[in-house]
């Protein structure tokens, strides 16, 4: 039989160890079913075959990105103030206002305020009451953990001198006991209950849009890592018209119980099995941030003011539900960014395994900014897969780093320690937990090869240099790896025969150009199941 899609002329690295590279490839009914020598692809050719010339360009799996949260930054692209590049609370109202003004939606959103320039010290509901005075205002911070609300907000959600802080969450308040319009981490949720919902058609055209800025940047797969109800029914309700694959972690909070986790997580585990669209592990926030002192470490904060924060899950929960979870065979995936954090959840993992055994889960931590040296071989023991977004593991030259007087210079050593993970044999993956940052792949391996921040965004020096990862050690993290952290390596995440026909072809050889270019790469193609879902007006194949 004819193949539907042949790819020729390419410089083709597989990351399949077996054959790592080729000149050409052929797909049929969206699978590889050969890979080999122009000759020996071309021949397979019929008279309906699609036929790409790569142009001798490097040609590599679709990338898979483990920890990105795509609806939700879709949903930001079609309905929020962008935030992102506001210096001053001029700047930032402006935005604000100025979306405001064309936007009719019943509450104005915003995103990505930087929290190194902002927080609770100078951004209240006084600020935002500037730009938007007429209907409620939420904004969050670029890591989504902090949230300011304007007064028309307050009111309408009832906060009051007298309102008591939520679960794990916090009301900031000034002096006088008035609420300033800051939220911390679970107050967010707790307040979204009592603002309008975003519309479905907001929501559906936000996958739309997310979609699409995934395909123009080279990514195939994902891993959203706190899914909801409202996650699932829009992936679902996308069906076949996905152009990438979907795996899930649905959102445990502490207000679980075994018994609630499990029902909930087994019936949509059962509803949505996949392929394309398949939930397959839980959940955990074990701490907040730096930002907002919310970290869990194993030592107090460095500064002055010194003190702590504690665990979002006690030690005897995280013991029952992980032991639970691990008994189901669910995938467990925590968000961790202080040591202690980390800590508890290698603990949990550990009590998991003694009453469960051994099994492939590749259980994972999420950000891993601190990590105690003690628990380094952890990692591999175990079999725990660090969760890793390199965009962070650099110096901003414009804006100061929260993290760095907390975490202090005796624990500096072990931010972001990337390379003494994979020394100590931790499995890994890379990703962007986008919109918290730039999606863009190959801007995060530039920074995991240098350890320094974007060339157009500035020099500075790099940040423990020690822990750079090679090129190649990123596109694993980002292909063979990544398909692995979400259970779909049997599908995808290299390019042989049985597996799907995600490719994507790229400006520049990655593995050869200089590292610091690797950020102005640009995907010229990008393929699902041998269907082009993006193409570069430079790509005239």
């Amino acid at each position: 039989m004819p193949a539907d899609l042949i790819l020729t002329n390419a410089h083709i690295r597989t990351m399949d160890d077996a054959h790592p590279q080729a000149q050409a490839m052929a797909i049929t009914a969206g699978k590889i079913t050969r890979i080999g020598t122009d000759a020996e692809i071309t021949a397979l050719a019929g008279p309906n075959t699609r036929r790409i010339d790569a142009g001798g360009r490097l040609v590599l799996p679709g990338f898979q990105d483990a920890h990105i949260h795509l609806l939700n930054g879709g949903t930001d692209l079609v309905d929020s103030a962008y935030l992102y590049d506001a210096t001053s609370l001029a700047e930032l109202q402006q935005a604000l206002a100025t979306h405001a003004a064309r936007n009719t939606s019943p509450v104005v959103w915003g995103a990505g305020w930087a929290s190194g320039l902002f927080g609770d010290h100078n951004l209240t509901r006084d600020v935002l009451d500037v730009a938007v005075a007429d209907r409620p205002c939420l904004i969050y911070d670029y890591n989504f953990h902090n949230a300011c609300i304007n007064s028309a907000a307050i009111a309408q959600i009832g906060i009051t001198d007298a309102t008591p802080d939520p679960m794990n969450g916090h009301i900031v308040r000034d002096a006088t006991g008035r609420a300033t319009g800051m939220l911390h981490e679970e107050a967010i949720a707790w307040a979204l209950k009592f603002l309008p919902e975003v519309s479905d058609d907001t929501i559906a055209k936000g996958l739309l849009a997310a979609q699409a800025h995934a395909g123009r940047h080279g990514i195939t797969g994902v891993l959203d890592p706190a899914v909801r109800d409202e996650h699932r029914r829009h992936y679902a309700a996308a069906g076949e018209s996905l152009t990438l694959r979907v795996a899930g972690a649905m959102l445990i909070t502490a207000a679980d119980t075994v018994e609630t986790a499990l029902t909930r997580l087994r019936a949509w585990r059962a509803a949505h099995p996949g392929p394309d669209f398949h939930l397959h592990s839980a959940k955990f926030f074990f701490d907040g941030g730096f930002e907002n002192r919310t970290a869990a470490v194993v030592e107090p904060y460095a500064d002055a003011a010194g003190g702590n924060a504690p665990l979002m899950f006690t030690p005897d929960q995280i013991r029952d539900l992980f032991t639970a979870l691990d008994a189901d065979r669910f995938q467990i995936h925590v968000h961790c960014i202080g040591d202690a954090a980390t800590r508890a959840a290698l603990d949990g993992f550990e009590a998991a395994r003694r009453a469960n055994g051994a099994w492939p889960s590749l259980h994972q931590i999420a950000h891993v900014q601190l990590v105690h040296p003690d628990d380094l071989p952890r990692f591999a023991e175990l079999g725990v897969m660090a969760n890793m977004q390199p965009l962070w593991a650099c110096d901003d030259p414009y804006e100061p780093n929260p993290a760095t007087p907390l975490i202090g210079a005796a624990r500096r050593a072990m931010t972001y320690p990337f390379r003494s993970l994979i020394d100590a044999g931790a499995p890994y993956c890379i990703n962007s937990d986008w919109a918290v940052s730039s999606l863009n792949p190959f801007e995060i391996i530039t920074i995991a090869v240098t350890r320094e921040p974007l060339r157009a965004r500035g020099r500075a020096e790099p940040f423990l240099p020690e822990q750079r990862l090679t090129v190649e050690e990123a596109v694993r993290g980002y292909t063979t790896h990544a398909a692995a952290a979400s259970w779909r390596s049997h599908i995808c995440g290299a390019l042989r025969p049985g597996l799907s026909g995600d490719f994507i072809v790229l400006d520049r050889d990655i593995f050869t150009c200089d590292p610091y270019s690797i950020a102005e790469t640009r995907v010229l193609s990008t393929h699902f199941k041998g269907r082009e879902t993006h193409r570069d007006p430079a790509f005239t194949a």
